[in-house]
């Protein structure tokens, strides 16, 4: 039977997580590994807890050079930097139970020991737990994934209708000690079918590690029960035949270059179907991430804010395009306004049959040929922010400024 299926929740004894993923943890606090990084000669520089540090200069003339080293492996490495596995605990008075995740640096302050980072909803939340969030979330570096190095995170909100949450660190000596960085986030709106798509995450709770593949579909739409198990939800994703397992989600999907093109999210379980494996599209990802902390961030609220302009749009048309410089091809898109709602703020600004052509929000332009670049737009508007919509009338090309108001803001 097939099964589209989401993954996070790995129900394990305690003693299980000690024993099998945290082994060879007993030795002296003074001798604790506290960070590496390279030198300018390239030499291994470990740092210790008491201060000590030491240099490990393994250049035998048997060993790859960094000239030997493939694409993949250099941008496997960067994405290595940014990526961080996840480990849960639900524990209340009827239960006891622990999940594995990934997740991935967005926003880095190495100074300070301060990160967000962006994972799946389901990872952190639970619908058998009373409180739905984890009540004890850690936190674990590439490289540092024993039970003592675990840097506690706090729950700053999560869309079940998008699987995005975000997580905060403060204070970490063992991130400002790392070399630990901020993810590069490319613009999956470019990616293209064939590109390389690299997982990193930690797969089966097992430590972060690295599977790779490309993009077979750079966006469709999946229907999947949310993590509440009650709500169907459409999540707007890429498919990829990178292998992800139970314990990926929520781990960054990286390009050749070992830029973010993608937050891995679900795959299809099935005897009959190898490496069908799902990512939220970076660009719509973030956004609803940088929504989080807007919203969120030290506040009460703990989901995104969507605004709505109360207008419906539709695909008139679908094309593929051929770039000659590249030599890749794309699907194009004609987006129409189907309907204009008489409550809704683009009211009297926008009209049906008009078809879009761009939007400018906080400087930027984006020109419309997805029906989602629409959507995802919008994810970034605060109220007090002017929407310009550029659209085709007829023969006329109109430009309409919309005020963003606190009434069409909404959780989501």
């Amino acid at each position: 039977m097939r099964k589209l299926k989401s993954f996070g929740i790995i129900a394990v004894a305690l003693i299980i997580i000690s024993t099998l993923l945290f082994t060879g943890c007993n030795y002296d606090a003074s001798s604790k590994v506290t960070g590496a990084t390279l030198n300018e000669k390239g030499e291994l520089v470990i740092n210790y807890a008491d201060g000590k540090t030491e240099i490990l200069d393994d250049k035998s003339e048997d060993s790859d050079s960094v000239e030997g080293t493939n694409d993949i492996a250099l941008a496997t490495s960067k994405g290595l930097r940014s990526s961080v596995s996840i480990f849960c605990e639900f524990v209340d008075e009827a239960s006891a139970y622990y999940s594995a995740g990934s997740g991935v640096i967005l926003k880095l302050d190495k100074e300070k020991g301060n990160a967000f980072i962006v994972t799946n909803y389901h990872v952190v939340y639970s619908s058998k737990f009373e409180g739905g969030i984890s009540n004890k979330i850690n936190v674990y570096l590439y490289g540092s994934e024993y039970a003592d190095m675990g840097v506690e995170a706090t729950y700053v909100g999560g869309s079940l209708y998008y699987d995005i949450a975000v997580l905060y660190v403060e204070g970490s000596d063992l991130i400002k000690n790392s070399c630990a960085l901020a993810a590069d986030v490319a613009n999956s709106d470019n990616v293209s079918v064939g590109q390389t798509a690299i997982a990193i995450g930690n797969a089966e709770g097992l430590g972060i590690s690295a599977s790779s593949g490309i993009i077979s579909i750079d966006s469709e739409y999946i229907d999947m029960v949310a993590p509440d198990d009650k709500t169907v939800v459409s999540f707007r994703v890429m498919r990829i035949d990178t292998a992800v397992n139970h314990g990926n989600s929520g781990g960054g999907l990286f390009n050749a270059r070992g830029e973010l093109v993608g937050i891995v999210n679900a795959k299809i379980i099935d005897e009959n179907v190898e490496n069908i494996g799902y990512a939220i599209p970076s660009t719509l990802a973030i956004a609803v991430a940088n929504n989080i902390i807007d919203n969120c961030f030290e506040k009460d609220c703990k989901t995104a804010m969507r605004c709505l302009l109360g207008i419906t749009v539709g695909t008139t048309s679908t094309s593929m395009v051929y770039n000659e410089e590249t030599g890749l091809v794309s699907i194009v898109e004609t987006i129409g306004v189907v309907e204009v709602s008489e409550s809704g703020i683009a009211h009297g600004l926008i009209k049906a049959d008009d078809i879009m052509v761009s939007a400018t929000l906080n400087g930027v332009t984006k020109k419309i040929t997805r029906q989602f670049h629409v959507i995802d737009l919008l994810l970034g508007a605060r109220p007090g922010d002017v929407l310009e919509l550029t659209v085709k009338r007829g023969n006329e090309t109109v430009t309409v400024s919309v005020n963003i108001t606190e009434g069409c803001v909404t959780p989501y």
